[in-house]
C-alpha cells in the first residue's frame, strides 16, 4: 500500500518486488552518512595556487543552507555549495568562494566545521559534483535485509525533502505562483499545516489563515520560521501579496518551482510506469544520458540512460511519455507556457530533462547497514524507500 504522503508528492507505485523490512533510518545523525564526490577533471584543478578558495565542510544537525549563512555571517565569507545536504545526517561535501577575496584556513562551530583544501582557476559548479556516497544505518527492521537486491530497478522520483518533508507544501506553493494566484501561495507559506507538525507551529497557523491576525500574532512566530515572518513583515506594512512573494530570497522562490516540476515529474513517472513502458532500457526515439551526463538522442550500441521531460515553458512533447505528462498537466490545469512568468521572469524555468531510473553503484549491505552510490540528483531516500516500503515515512525517518 502507498502511504498518503508519497501520493501528496506525487509518487504512487513501487517498482520493486521486495517485500520491505520496516524499520527505522536517522534514530541518531551518526547512522546517516553523506560524502560528496567530485569528478576526477574537478579534483585534478584543486591545486595551491591562488584562485578561488575550496574547503571541505562537515556538518551535523544543520542544513546546508544555514551553515553557509551562519559561516558568512561570523567570518563574512561567502560560499557556495554544489548540492544540499539536510540536517538529519553527518554530511562531508564541498563549497566554494565565488570571488577571490577574503579567505581563511579554517573556521568550526559546534554543527560544523570548513577546512580549505586548495583553490582552482575558477568556482566549481554543480555539475563538478558526480556523486554522493552514503552509509545508512536501518533500526528495528523485520525480516531478509540482506536479501535486497533490486537496486538496479527503482524509479528516479523526487523524494521528500524536496516538498517539505513534515510539511509537503513547496509545490503547493509553486503550483499558486505560477497560477498568478499570490494570495493563495502567501496562505500556504504562513497557514498550511500537516498531521506532523509541531503543536505550537500548527496552532500559530491556524491563527494565521485569518488575514486580521498578521499584526497581531507577528511576534508569536516562532524565529525559526524566517521566511513566514519575512512574508507576514511585508503583508502587515503594504498588504500587497505579490510584493511580499518578491521578498522572499530568490534561490528559494526558484525551489517552489522546481518543487512543482518536481511533483509533475513523479507523477508523470508513476503514470508511465503503471501504463508498462519500460523505464529501465532505451530505444528508438528516446532521449538519454549518455555516461558522461550529455544528453541527446538515443543511439544503438552506446551506454545510455533514459531521460524523462522535466516540464517548463520548453517542454519537449515528442517523447513516448508525452501521453502521461499531458494527462498529469491536464489534470492540474497547467500549460508548459504558464512556467514562463511574466510578472516575475527571475524564476521562469524552461524545464529539461531527468534521469528516468536511479543509477546506484557500488551497493553493499552488512548486518544492519547499507552502502550505495548514488548519481548527482538522486534521492537517497527513494532506495530506501523500496527496501523498508515503511507505513508511515515520517515516523520511519524520513
Amino acid at each position: 500500500m502507498i502511504p498518503d504522503l508519497d501520493s501528496q508528492i506525487g509518487i504512487l507505485i513501487y517498482t520493486t518486488k521486495f517485500g520491505g523490512v520496516g524499520g527505522k533510518i536517522r534514530t541518531d545523525p551518526e547512522d546517516f552518512h553523506v560524502q560528496e564526490m567530485l569528478s576526477k577533471k574537478a579534483q585534478d584543478s584543486i591545486n595551491s595556487n591562488k584562485g578561488y578558495a575550496v574547503y571541505k565542510l562537515q556538518k551535523r544537525k544543520i542544513d546546508t543552507n544555514h551553515a553557509l549563512s551562519d559561516i558568512f555571517r561570523k567570518t563574512g565569507i561567502r560560499l557556495k555549495s554544489l548540492g544540499l545536504k539536510d540536517a538529519s545526517a553527518i554530511t562531508e561535501q564541498f563549497v566554494c568562494s565565488g570571488n577571490r577575496g577574503k579567505i581563511i584556513e579554517s573556521f568550526s562551530s559546534e554543527k560544523y566545521s570548513i577546512k580549505k583544501i586548495g583553490y582552482v582557476k575558477k568556482p566549481l559548479s554543480k555539475k563538478d559534483m558526480v556523486s554522493n556516497q552514503f552509509k545508512i544505518k536501518i533500526r528495528n527492521y523485520h525480516g531478509d535485509l540482506s536479501s535486497f537486491s533490486e537496486y538496479d530497478k527503482i524509479l528516479n522520483f523526487y523524494g521528500y525533502q524536496r516538498f517539505g518533508s513534515k510539511r509537503p507544501v513547496t509545490h503547493l506553493i509553486g503550483k499558486a505562483v505560477l497560477q498568478r494566484d499570490f494570495h493563495k501561495a502567501i496562505d500556504l507559506i504562513l497557514s498550511f499545516s500537516s498531521s506532523y507538525d509541531s503543536k505550537e507551529n500548527t496552532e500559530i497557523r491556524e491563527k494565521l489563515a485569518d488575514k486580521e491576525n498578521y499584526k497581531k500574532y507577528f511576534d508569536k512566530v516562532l524565529p525559526q520560521m524566517d521566511i513566514e515572518r519575512i512574508v507576514l513583515r511585508e503583508m502587515i506594512e503594504h498588504d500587497d501579496a505579490f510584493r511580499a512573494i518578491r521578498s522572499i530570497p530568490l534561490p528559494l522562490r526558484r525551489f517552489y518551482i522546481h518543487a512543482y516540476q518536481s511533483f509533475i515529474f513523479n507523477q508523470s513517472l508513476s503514470l508511465a510506469f503503471a501504463d508498462g513502458e519500460d523505464l529501465f532500457a532505451t530505444g528508438l526515439g528516446d532521449v538519454c544520458y549518455d555516461h558522461k551526463g550529455i544528453l541527446g538522442k538515443y543511439a544503438q550500441g552506446l551506454d545510455q540512460r533514459l531521460a524523462l521531460p522535466f516540464v517548463g515553458y520548453s517542454y519537449y512533447k515528442k517523447t513516448r511519455f508525452d501521453a502521461q505528462i499531458s494527462r498529469v498537466l491536464q489534470q492540474e490545469e497547467i500549460s508548459p507556457k504558464d512556467f514562463f512568468i511574466k510578472e516575475m521572469q527571475e524564476v521562469s524555468s524552461e524545464g529539461g530533462f531527468r534521469q528516468a531510473a536511479i543509477h546506484c553503484f557500488d551497493f553493499l549491505l552488512s548486518g544492519d547497514t547499507v552502502e550505495f552510490s548514488l548519481s548527482r540528483g538522486s534521492f537517497a531516500t527513494i532506495l530506501l524507500r523500496e527496501i523498508m516500503k515503511p507505513a508511515d515515512p515520517i515516523i520511519a525517518g524520513f
